[in-house]
């Protein structure tokens, strides 16, 4: 199992439009086979700041993720244009 860690600032008066992204994402990529967990956050400090945690079966099933029609529209097309920055981590399980 993977997981991908992700921090994003979104410029100022986007938020509202970022939750809706972030919804919109949620709801598709929770249906995908290989998603264990996707888990939007939005920070209680920094009404900007959202922090976003998905697990999937494998590195497969993440580039799957990233190829599917809702990640292309509402992530690439969507989020990516109201943010200021983006800070992606990526893990292993251990112990499996």
């Amino acid at each position: 199992m993977i997981c991908l860690a992700v921090t994003f600032l979104v410029k100022p008066g986007h938020e509202d439009e970022a939750m809706e992204l972030f919804s919109k994402l949620t709801e598709a990529t929770r249906a995908e086979p290989g998603c264990r967990m996707y888990l939007a956050h939005r920070s209680t400090d920094n009404p900007r700041k959202f922090f976003l945690y998905e697990q999937y079966d494998d590195r497969a099933a993440l580039d799957a993720h990233r190829a599917s029609d809702h990640f292309v529209l509402h992530a690439v097309g969507g989020l990516f244009a109201i943010i200021e920055s983006r800070t992606p981590e990526l893990y292993v399980l251990l112990g499996k």
